[in-house]
């Protein structure tokens, strides 16, 4: 067996794991709105006993743009045997169309009653994953080593909460593991990084139906740099030799009444890019679409509006070496299970693309979730009960270095 080898143990309590992952799904917990669920999951742990000095909050909810009611949750566990520390992660917020969902059975899948909500699987799957495991650990007295847990807030609204997180609390973990995705057997070794941009034109008013001609719009000016990235290839799937990546106009927000020329316009956009080079390249060209376009759309007088441009990094692209211990360790989980893992690399942002850039390598591991963000949103039990003997493999190695 080699150094850190999982070993299968223990089994998992299916129907107490099943209860659990219902149980989480039914709270309510939106991003910023993570109090309830992150109490939930403290008093399971106070109930079996965890000692309340390993139990600890950081305070990234402070520094997030729309506030929130609790920072991320982290619990450590000193080792029972020598071995590198790792880490289990998966994120508490769910989307707002999941608030009021009512976790129902069906055969091999858990819906939301209501045919109105979404069900959270997204990643209420993935928090009892990884609070399975801790739970079972504590009260079959299992050894393990070193090991952190951690539940993450506000990772659905940009990463946010593991953007800031504190990672001194962490206890310097070698390895790290995230559940937040659709098959058990997948391992995510990588994933895209996404800058947004904000675009705000200046136009000048007039009334449309008197002066018209006098007006500038701000319409005008960005349907024309529009119009420009889009014929250019720009926008949408953007492969420019052997470069690819993706741009998106999501967000249009301007004027106030058909008989005014448009004098402001507000867009909020995107680009996506596994080469931050090929990013920033989406990012120039958007930002020269939009200077020509307010720079050739002038009124009868001769005047033009103006833009302002501002880009932010949401999250940067990172890809783990295959022969990442963290990648190796559960391959051979997955493997132990019965399973083939699927190494794959993801076009979404991951919490796993915070902890990359805060120095820890994290993959990321499936936990039955399908057709996230909408009405038709699932977990498929086997594929859950499946990540949650995983988890449980991989929190309970039985060598040392």
């Amino acid at each position: 067996m080699s150094p850190h080898t999982p070993t299968a143990s223990s089994k998992v309590n299916s129907k107490q794991a099943l209860q659990l992952v219902t149980d989480l799904m039914a709270i309510p917990g939106k991003s910023g709105e993570e109090g309830k669920i992150a109490a939930e999951i403290v008093g399971r742990l106070r109930k079996a006993c965890l000692n309340e000095k390993q139990i600890a909050f950081d305070s990234t909810h402070k520094k997030s743009p729309i506030g929130g009611e609790t920072g991320n949750l982290i619990v450590k566990l000193p080792g029972t045997m020598r071995g590198p520390r790792r880490l289990l992660m998966a994120h508490m917020d769910t989307v707002p169309l999941c608030v009021g969902a009512e976790p129902v059975k069906k055969g091999n899948l858990i819906h939301s009653k209501s045919k109105e909500t979404a069900l959270g699987a997204d990643d209420r799957g993935g928090c009892s994953v990884i609070l399975n495991a801790l739970l079972t650990i504590l009260e079959q007295d299992l050894p393990h080593p070193p090991l952190t847990f951690c539940w993450m807030v506000q990772e659905e609204i940009g990463l946010v909460g593991v953007r800031n997180l504190a990672i001194g609390k962490l206890g310097k973990p070698k390895m790290c593991f995230n559940w937040d995705g659709k098959l058990a057997d997948t391992v995510c070794i990588g994933a895209t990084g996404d800058s947004g941009m904000l675009i705000h034109i200046s136009g000048i008013a007039s009334h449309a139906g008197a002066s018209p001609e006098l007006g500038v719009s701000a319409a005008v000016i960005a349907g024309k740099a529009i119009e420009d990235l889009v014929e250019n290839g720009w926008h949408g799937l953007v492969i420019k030799g052997k470069e690819r990546g993706s741009s998106n106009i999501g967000v249009l927000s301007g004027g106030a009444a058909t008989n005014v020329v448009m004098p402001e316009l507000t867009i909020k956009a995107e680009a996506r890019s596994h080469n931050p080079r090929f990013r920033q390249k989406i990012l120039n060209e958007f930002k020269k679409a939009f200077q020509n376009s307010a720079k050739t759309t002038k009124n009868s007088l001769g005047k033009r509006g103006s833009i302002s441009f501002e880009s932010h990094l949401k999250y940067d692209s990172f890809r783990l070496s295959e022969e990442e211990p963290a990648v190796q360790i559960a391959k051979q989980a997955i493997q132990k299970q019965g399973g083939t893992p699927e190494l794959t690399i993801g076009n979404g942002g991951l919490d796993a693309n915070w902890m990359a850039a805060h120095g820890f390598p994290t993959v990321t591991l499936g936990c039955g979730q399908q057709d996230i963000h909408t009405t038709n949103e699932t977990l498929m039990i086997d594929e859950y009960l499946k990540a949650c003997e995983i988890g449980l493999l991989l929190a309970t190695a039985t060598e040392s270095d």
